[in-house]
């Protein structure tokens, strides 16, 4: 696959068929203006980690104390779709300058009835659209979820990290983090104690998981060596 960033052209055409078909991303104005006035009350230092991303990301409430010392700001939204993302990049991750970012975003595009290909799509128009604007951002990709709310679909799941797995290992700045192998047990079945009642979000020791196989990761990134 290559990884040839496209003409800038091909990337707004790109960026405008991502938009087609999507809901209007104006539902969530409220919660990106909230975060929006958050940053301005308390100024996010630029070149730090951002999580960005669906509502997996925002509820993780502790994720802070979990990173440190590593400096981290969480810009994700409930709810949010790979389009959302795009639409919204520019006011919440853009202008942070972030040194590392952290995507999680898809669960909710799966839901949508979005297929794979598009899914991942989106995710390169976001990795290129970064990489225009800031070219040395290192960008992770952390796997969709195989949520239980999600077997009758887990066919659409494994396509999409697939296809972000091989663009990750092929481009440079790009990182694919598999947090799947945490939430089941060997023979196969999801650890529904890591669950909540709609079989999608997660208790508290799901981040814990989480935080035990990304943070490694971002230590490193953060001192600049190779994922």
């Amino acid at each position: 696959m290559s990884t040839r960033r496209p003409p800038r052209l091909l990337s707004i055409l790109l960026l405008f068929v991502a938009l087609l078909g999507a809901q209007d991303p104006a539902r969530y104005r409220k919660q990106v203006d909230a975060l929006l006035e958050a940053g301005e009350a308390n100024p996010p230092r630029k070149n730090a980690i951002l999580f960005v991303g669906s509502s997996i990301f925002r509820l993780w409430t502790n994720l802070p104390d979990q990173m440190a010392p590593l400096p981290v700001i969480n810009r994700a939204f409930g709810g949010s779709q790979t389009p959302d993302i795009l639409y919204y990049m520019d006011k919440l991750v853009l202008p942070l300058e972030p040194k590392i970012i952290v995507y999680y975003c898809g669960s909710n595009d799966v839901n949508a009835g979005r297929d794979a290909k598009t899914i991942f799509e989106n995710f390169r128009i976001f990795a290129e659209r970064v990489h225009t604007a800031l070219p040395e951002t290192r960008i992770f990709y952390v796997s969709i979820n195989r949520a239980p709310d999600k077997r009758n679909r887990w066919d659409v799941v494994d396509q999409a990290n697939a296809q972000a797995r091989e663009y990750c290992a092929q481009a440079p700045r790009l990182g694919f983090i598999d947090v799947n192998p945490a939430l089941f047990q060997p023979d196969g079945e999801p650890r529904m104690d890591l669950y909540l009642s709609d079989k999608l979000h997660f208790k508290p020791p799901a981040y814990d998981a989480f935080t035990a196989i990304i943070k490694p990761i971002l230590e490193a990134a953060w001192q600049g060596k190779k994922p």
